[in-house]
């Protein structure tokens, strides 16, 4: 049997200006070493190609692991870049490639800031898709039809594939893997790379940024005057006080400025603040619960799992820095 019948897929990377290059050799070498496990197993690999524009002839494959076999790449993936994402200018030509591409039946994907790229197309209208928790006002801000959901580490929405953070290529790698080679050669090479083969969501991660740039010096000196007593006993009475707003006109302006509702953006802050207690003390969760702002430990424990996917032990165990360091309460 010739090399090339025992390829399963192509898989292309789009290269770009200032693209992530740890990402583009990580995931090259991921699939590779995906390969290598299919192989032995008498199975099929993969067939990894890097694309990038060429301005006399459109664009055209650089790097390829089987040079001189033709064909349509299966899946195309955009990847982020460290210094931010494309600006719509810097996407058009792509986006209209990727189109193109995409009409003619292949998959596309992307990690990070490449997200934008995708949306640029048009293809991610009215569908779920994760970009960098770091990107996602201004990724909501430039395509408000996309179903943003930021906590998602990857989507898989059938032709289209999105994953989060920078390092979120591995956990999109392995998605591709279990589609192609199947979920026996996607644990391997897990194993192999020292990957989790699922269950990371960029909640775990991610901070809470309270927006502070829309513009309502009213809802902006609450937000200060919260941030030093979140864990205090708060009423959405007294915020509106101190806004010089009526309740209703204050929930209304609040919820606009800041994208969530006063309870809820509360919760944000005592969270946070129970996360640098859960890193760097070990003090009981009991008791972080009471220096947060809970008098019930339930509901402190429902309310962390709820925003951050883990319950406060997971999380300890998963962040713990090891170092017990002096933290006010």
């Amino acid at each position: 049997m010739s090399n090339s019948a025992r390829i399963k897929a192509e898989i292309g990377l789009v290269l770009y200006p200032g693209c992530q290059a740890a990402m583009v050799h990580g995931i090259t070498d991921l699939f590779a070493i995906a390969s290598h496990f299919s192989t032995e197993r008498g199975g099929p690999k993969l067939r990894v190609s890097h694309w990038e524009m060429n301005e006399a002839s459109g664009f055209a494959r650089g790097f390829d692991t089987h040079p001189g076999d033709s064909g349509e790449p299966a899946i195309l993936i955009v990847p982020g870049r460290l210094t931010g994402p494309v600006d719509a200018a810097e996407a058009v030509p792509y986006a209209r490639w990727l189109l193109d591409r995409h009409g003619h039946g292949v998959t596309l994907a992307s990690t990070c800031g490449g997200t934008f790229m995708l949306a640029a197309t048009g293809l991610l209208a009215g569908r779920p898709a994760t970009t960098h928790w770091l990107f996602a006002e201004r990724f909501r801000a430039r395509f408000p039809d996309v179903r943003l959901e930021p906590d998602k580490m990857v989507i898989e929405d059938g032709d289209i594939i999105t994953a989060g953070g920078l390092m979120a290529w591995t956990d999109l790698g392995m998605r591709i893997v279990d589609r192609l080679l199947g979920p026996s050669v996607m644990i391997e090479t897990g194993k192999f790379l020292l990957v989790d083969p699922a269950g990371r969501e960029q909640r775990h991660y991610s901070s809470f940024a309270p927006r502070l740039t829309h513009g309502d010096e009213a809802i902006l000196k609450v937000q200060h005057w919260l941030q030093g007593r979140a864990e205090r006993a708060l009423a959405v009475s007294d915020m509106a006080a101190r806004a010089g707003l009526e309740e209703r006109t204050f929930l209304r302006r609040f919820k606009a400025a800041t994208g969530t509702k006063p309870v809820e953006y509360v919760q944000n802050l005592r969270v946070g603040k129970a996360r640098e207690l859960l890193e760097f003390t070990r003090r009981p969760v009991d008791q972080i619960a009471w220096a947060v702002g809970y008098e019930d430990a339930t509901a402190f424990r429902r309310v962390f799992n709820r925003i951050m996917g883990l319950s406060p032990g997971e999380y300890r165990n998963r962040f713990s820095s090891g170092v017990e360091l002096a933290v006010a309460a």
